[in-house]
């Protein structure tokens, strides 16, 4: 039986390496390849051609929302398992939204890392137990940052990271006149006034720790 192809994502050299470990030692997994930017695995995908890709979504440049869209968009095949700190919305939807097809937080045991791989692998879809109560809520009051657009909300990410307008421009390839639009109708949604203020908004929905 071939071993499963695995392409870790993640910015920080000592958690691919863990990770990287981890996987290999079940004796069915094979990591081909890493990259620290989505940007980076972007590229790499066509050549790789991966089973499965496991993305964190928290880094610089375009960070992992993005990348899972860039990737499942241009390739219906594959199969994208977020691998994250963030485990509150909105975040799970957002991946899913963009194409994921499993999300685990990096607290999980590494048994279910390694069920999560094999069942990406073989077509199907895995959720850690705290995300799937999340998807089952059919009633849920839609919360204002749930209501941001895709590149709204993906503004607001960057902002809240601490990069200006003409940063988010560059990062995102907009003009600095788009992003002053998302970003004035972001606030709006948010009720925010300032980057202060949105960068405690951010604090408050998880995306950034305190």
């Amino acid at each position: 039986m071939n071993p499963i192809r695995v392409m870790l994502v993640d910015d920080h050299d000592v958690v691919r390496a863990g990770f990287s470990r981890l996987l290999e030692s079940s004796g069915d997994i094979r990591v081909i390849g890493e990259a620290r930017l989505a940007e980076e695995a972007v590229q790499q995908y066509p050549q790789l051609q991966p089973d499965v890709v496991i993305m964190d979504m928290s880094m610089p440049g375009l960070g992992g929302l993005e990348g899972i869209k860039r990737i499942c968009s241009n390739h219906q095949d594959a199969r994208v398992l977020v691998l994250t700190v963030h485990e509150n919305e909105p975040f799970p939807q957002r991946a899913i939204a963009a194409g994921a097809k499993g999300y685990l937080t990096k607290r999980c045991a590494p048994e279910e890392l390694l069920e999560a791989v094999n069942k990406l692998a073989n077509g199907q879809e895995y959720y850690a137990t705290n995300v799937r109560s999340i998807l089952k809520k059919q009633s849920r009051e839609i919360s204002e940052g749930d209501a941001l657009t895709r590149r709204e909300f993906q503004i607001y990410e960057l902002m809240a990271r601490g990069l200006s307008v003409s940063e988010v421009a560059d990062t995102l390839h907009l003009s600095v006149k788009t992003v002053h639009t998302h970003r004035a109708n972001l606030m709006r949604k948010l009720d925010v006034r300032n980057n202060a203020e949105l960068v405690m908004r951010a604090v408050q929905d998880g995306m950034l720790e305190q």
